[in-house]
């Protein structure tokens, strides 16, 4: 009998030990990493076969690092990513989630990884509301289940007669197509999510920030056990170490600081009456360089806003207003002729991308040929060589960004091979690229474009 009563004890036991097995252990055994995430330009979006979103690729690499495969779900809204996070129906929560004392009881918050503020937003020529009182006549509404409730919630302790509707419907980039409808009047963002959308809603515009700076951070199921938790810990704080966290802030977020009403709008407008008379073109060099289209295109449009007579004060002329030395390379007879324009300028940007040092890789290679475009490759090389003097990375744009503009100061140019230049004019017309790059995705409904060109190992076409 005591034989029995030790055995069924290490039998019951044993199985105890079997439930209580480590979390990150689990994933381990299932070979998946269960994700809960939002649809939305700082999550996670789905665009033809490609996947992107700061939260996906932070999530990606994760998975990569444990060695499984990262399986991502969405549900409806926003309260049954919060519900299915606290009860434990999947391992982590990244859907751009801010850190409250509210949601800190319910479940379990990685590191800090980025910071936003919420804001008020409201339609340009609507009138702007000077404070949270000037609000209380019009409709807002939120996102339900946000943090943007729970704000709401403590300003109203202040302000009873604030009030709002919670919609459990829609996410705020729905909400903010309602405000430029003018269904409703107001609603409350977070910084990054307006930045991600101004330029797809040029008439919206913030009136105030109605929250001091707030954390976001990775949720999960509150628990004794301690294994999955440290893993993000450790992750985090190497991506940070690494400047791998910086790095994908700056990819997301990095060209979308500056938002310029006015030319935005006008991006908006010429995709409907000049870009179909170039589109084709656009698309047959793209093809024939390996470009994504929408990236020459925008390109174009930063070089010339799809003016084929366009002429600058030094002389260059044409949708990609080439130089004469350019067109003479490209074998261009009319620098004004819509279809050598184009060829010759995708042309030379393949060119110029096969050209740049093996160790700059995708997506940087892109915008370091555009910026060559720009400016030219000794000067971008010459900017490269005070990078590295810096002892930062030469093969990174964010770092090579920072300095093309000291091409401008005698301290630094007086150093260098090929002398002076405007370097802050190649950082610029990368940046309003990417923007327009944005612009265009969205109104095509396109992919993530490919920006990696093949080898030109064959000589140019003659044709150009």
């Amino acid at each position: 009998m005591k034989r029995l009563i030790i055995f069924l004890l290490a039998v019951c036991m044993t199985a105890a030990c079997s439930e209580a097995q480590p979390h990150l252990q689990e994933i381990q055994d299932r070979g998946e990493l269960r994700v809960l995430s939002r649809y939305s330009l700082t999550s996670y979006y789905v665009k033809g076969d490609t996947l992107a979103g700061f939260e996906y690729e932070l999530a990606q690499r994760f998975a990569e690092r444990l060695g499984v495969e990262l399986k991502i779900i969405v549900p409806e809204n926003l309260g049954n990513v919060l519900r299915l996070i606290e009860e434990g129906k999947a391992d982590i929560a990244a859907a751009g989630l801010t850190v409250t004392e509210q949601r800190k009881n319910h479940i379990r918050f990685g590191p800090v990884y980025h910071e936003v503020t919420q804001q008020l937003v409201y339609k340009h020529g609507t009138g702007k509301p000077d404070d949270i009182t000037d609000i209380t006549d019009g409709q807002l509404e939120v996102v339900a289940d946000s943090s943007h409730v729970e704000q709401l919630q403590s300003l109203q302790e202040e302000i009873p007669e604030l009030d709002w509707r919670e919609n459990e419907e829609l996410d705020n980039s729905g909400l903010l197509e309602l405000v430029q409808l003018e269904l409703i009047d107001y609603t409350v963002v977070d910084s990054n999510e307006m930045s991600a959308n101004q330029s797809l809603f040029p008439e919206l515009r913030v009136a105030f920030d109605i929250s001091e700076p707030q954390p976001l951070g990775w949720a999960m199921p509150l628990s004794n056990d301690d294994s999955l938790y440290l893993e993000v810990l450790d992750f985090f704080h190497e991506m940070e170490a690494s400047g791998e966290l910086d790095k994908l802030i700056e990819k997301y977020y990095g060209h979308i600081r500056r938002f310029d009403y006015v030319d935005t709008r006008a991006v908006h407008r010429r995709i409907q009456t000049h870009l179909p008379r170039y589109k084709d073109l656009f698309q047959q060099a793209g093809e024939q360089f390996g470009f994504d289209w929408h990236l020459l295109a925008a390109m174009s449009y930063q070089e010339s806003h799809w003016n084929p007579e366009a002429v600058s004060s030094t002389g260059v002329k044409g949708l990609m207003m080439l130089t004469r030395a350019t067109a003479r390379e490209m074998e261009v007879t009319d620098r004004e002729d819509p279809e050598q324009s184009i060829f010759a300028g995708a042309g030379y940007l393949a060119s110029i991308y096969e050209r740049l040092p093996d160790g700059i890789k995708s997506p940087d290679r892109i915008w370091f040929a555009l910026a060559a475009y720009n400016i030219g490759l000794g000067h971008l090389e010459d900017a490269r060589v005070i990078t590295e003097i810096e002892g930062k990375n030469p093969d990174l744009w964010t770092d090579v960004r920072e300095h093309l503009p000291l091409l401008s100061k005698q301290k630094w140019f007086s150093q260098t091979r090929y002398g002076y230049a405007r370097g802050s004019e190649p950082v610029r017309y990368v940046q309003n690229i990417r923007r327009y790059l944005d612009i265009l995705l969205h109104h095509d409904n396109a992919a993530v474009p490919t920006i990696d060109p093949p080898s030109l190992e064959e000589p140019l076409p003659a044709a150009l």
